[in-house]
This record gives structure tokens, sequence and C-alpha cells, in this order.
């Protein structure tokens, strides 16, 4: 079959299907489609000589020697080796960044100037991320040379840039002092829900990860032990719904002891729970019981938090505003003032490695630079 169709910029080409004969390894039938002719005649030309050439050589399956199809393949048995939420977002870093670069060309046309080139540009534009994009790259040229098709990996021959380090005065923290906090958590109260107080009073109090809040339920809570056991995260899967998963690392799977005032706040929580829900028919004593659902008595829109932020800071412009995240840095901070230890902080926030707790979360709060400044001197007073 052969015939003219509109390509997306509006020009006219040519295109044919050809039947190419049984494959012998699966005894289906093998058909092809070629397009891109510029003419009737050149399409036709195309069409015998293939023909021709499967009738002398046999069917040959074609050799997947572009980047993109070579992605494809790679992709395909990586999923197998992690969880939905990590392949969702390895997915979407090639669609907006590797393939735009890489997925038209050959393997065997990509050398080391292209990807250093690439890395460059990465590193200038997406800095903490560009690694992760190295590295992927760089597997996929793995996996087609563990395939016998390519020879080489250019990715592993480039350069890393080096960020310079440069003096910058100190921004504004991402965490809330004491008092700060204590200011933020009364402005809630004046919502129209009671959800984002015991929301983010608990992420505050207790160094939780939103994914993690969101997916407690209430057998995850001690009342008698006066402890809450983190063994879920909902993030987002394919096509962005929302799942639950496993924590983000095996450190994060952990029991933390709460305090009696947070704990009475929470069965203060359940009580109102089972009068609100049972207005709309919801049976909130099941063992799968959301702490935080939504109205739906389902998981809650990670993005509501980000609302409720909004809707204090416009009626309170005199707090400073922090990210969610930021409530997590604020029991860090906190624990810090109060004299907890790195491997205590590391144990409760449940970091893998300590490097993660001193990079990120190694700041004090103002407060306690004030009191560092005063220890000096009053000992130069004596």
């Amino acid at each position: 079959m052969i015939k003219q169709y509109e390509k997306k910029d509006g020009t006219k080409a040519w295109l044919f299907k050809a039947y190419l004969g049984v494959d012998d390894a699966t005894g289906k039938k093998i058909w092809t489609t070629r397009r891109g002719f510029k003419t009737k005649r050149e399409c036709q030309l195309a069409q015998t000589r293939l023909q021709l050439d499967v009738q002398e050589n046999g069917f040959q399956k074609r050799k997947t020697d572009v980047f993109k199809e070579m992605y494809e393949l790679w992709f395909e048995q990586y999923k197998n080796t992690v969880k939905e939420s990590s392949w969702v977002k390895t997915a979407e870093m090639f669609r907006l960044h590797i393939l735009p670069r890489f997925g038209h060309l050959k393997l065997e046309k990509i050398n080391v100037a292209m990807c250093q080139k690439a890395i460059n540009e990465w590193f200038a534009t997406v800095p903490s991320r560009y690694m992760k994009m190295k590295n992927y790259t760089a597997k996929v040229f793995d996996f087609a040379i563990a395939m016998e098709i390519t020879e080489k990996n250019p990715m592993r021959k480039v350069t890393n840039p080096v960020k310079k380090d440069e003096f910058v005065e100190e921004a504004e923290l991402n965490f809330y002092s004491r008092e700060e906090l204590k200011q933020f958590l009364s402005a809630t109260k004046e919502l129209d829900s009671p959800t984002p107080f015991m929301l983010f009073h608990l992420l505050a109090f207790t160094g939780m990860r939103k994914g993690e809040a969101l997916a407690l339920m209430w057998t995850d809570i001690n009342f008698k032990e006066n402890t809450l056991t983190i063994t879920k995260n909902v993030t987002r899967g394919d096509k962005g719904r929302l799942i639950v998963t496993t924590p983000k690392t095996r450190k994060s799977a952990r029991t933390l002891s709460i305090d009696p005032h947070t704990m009475d706040l929470l069965k203060a929580w359940r009580s109102q729970q089972k009068i609100d829900y049972m207005k709309f028919g919801y049976n909130t004593l099941q063992p799968d019981q959301l702490i935080f659902p939504n109205e739906s008595n389902e998981l809650m829109q990670p993005t509501r938090t980000r609302k409720w932020l909004m809707q204090v800071y416009k009626n309170h412009p005199e707090i400073k505003p922090i990210t969610t995240h930021g409530f997590r840095h604020t029991h860090c901070s906190l624990l810090f003032e109060a004299g907890a230890s790195i491997k205590e902080v590391q144990d409760r926030l449940g970091h893998s490695d300590v490097k993660v707790t001193m990079n990120i979360y190694a700041h004090v709060t103002k407060e306690r630079k004030e009191e560092t400044a005063m220890k000096f001197a009053n000992f130069m007073a004596l």
C-alpha cells in the first residue's frame, strides 16, 4: 500500500506499508511501514528494494540503534527494579531533559563532546539534578553495550563541573523559631477547618515528612506507649495518581516517641473525626482509617497544605512564610536548640546518612546563635 499523507508542519509526503513474510521465530506475519518520502516514485522504489532485500537475505529485525529506542528497552526492565514513584520521576527526567537532547540521535553518533556540552548545560540550568541526569544517561549506554548494540559509553568520559565556593549572605532559613511556631499554630486555629492546626502541629513536633503524615492510620498510633510508627508514605504514581508506598529509605521506617500534649491532641482529634465523618456515613473505626483523610475519607491531596499556608500568610502578613517541608526543618532546629545530639536528630528524622543531617539541618535558630554569643561574652567578662 502506498499513499500520501500530511505531516505535522502541513507539508505532504509519501509512505508505504509492505508485507515481508512470516517471522520464523514467532510464526507471525511481518508488516512494516516506512514514511517520509518526498515523491511517490521514491516511495515505490524504496518498497521494491526492501522486498527484494528480504527475498534474498531473509527478514532481519531492525537494529535498535537510536537512543530513544534503547532508552525504551532499558526503561522496561528498570521499572521492575524500583518503586512506581521512582520510575515515574525518572521517566519525567528523561522526557524533560535527556530525550530532547539525545533521543533522536543514533548511539554511535553521540560522542564525548556532545555529552560534555549536555552536562555543562544541565549543570547551569538544574544544578541539583545534573548528576542524576548524567548517571541515567550513562545507564542507557551501559545497557546498549550489554545488548551488543554499541561498544562505547561517552557519558562515562565527561568531566563533572564543580561549583565554585562563593561568599553569600545567609539566606532566610526555611524554619521557625519556637516563638514563630507558636504564632503560626495559633493562626491556623482561625481557619475554617481544624485539620491544618493538627497536621502542622504533628509535622513540627515529630519532624515527619508530609507524605508520611498523610499516610498515617490510627493503627500507627500506640496511645499506651505514646509512640507513632512510620511505615508508609503518600506519593504520586503513574499519571499523577496518589499511591501509598514504603517510606523514602529503609531508615525512614521508624517509631517515634510522642510528647503527652501531642498525644492528648491526637485523642481529641480521633474523637472529633468520628463525629464529623459519621454525619457523612463514614465508619472511622475501620483498621485502615486515615488520620488525615480528605472530605471523602480518602487520601488527601498533598497540595492542600500549600493552600492552607497561603491562607495563613494572607491573613497574617507579619508571619514569616515557610514551606510545608519547613516544619521538618523546624523540628530539627528546635531539637538542636534543646540539646539533642546529631545521632539523635538523625534517628528521629529517619536520615539514612548522617551527612544529610549535617548538610541540611545543622543550622541552629537565631536564639541559639545569640546564646552562643552570650556564652562567649560571659566567659570573657570573668
